[in-house]
């Protein structure tokens, strides 16, 4: 995070899990673009309100028992 970003700022994310994550996945993603990778695992990237919407998405990918591999901002 940059020293200019506040944590209750939108911002972009990149957030990349183990597997791929099935299609019908997407819309519970919300604004996130889900794109498999060829390395069989699956990167959501998009626009995220704060933090606490960033832990819900969390929360989202344990749920489904994914293995959660990084997650780093990204410019808009």
């Amino acid at each position: 995070m940059s020293s200019g970003t506040r944590r209750d700022e939108p911002g972009g994310y990149e957030v990349r899990v183990g597997q791929h994550l099935d299609a019908r996945w997407g819309e519970w993603f919300g604004d996130l673009t889900m794109t498999r990778e060829p390395d069989g695992t699956t990167t959501l990237r998009g626009p995220v309100a704060d933090q606490a919407a960033l832990h819900g998405i969390l929360i989202k990918i344990r749920d489904l028992g994914m293995v959660l591999l990084a997650v780093r901002t990204i410019d808009d």
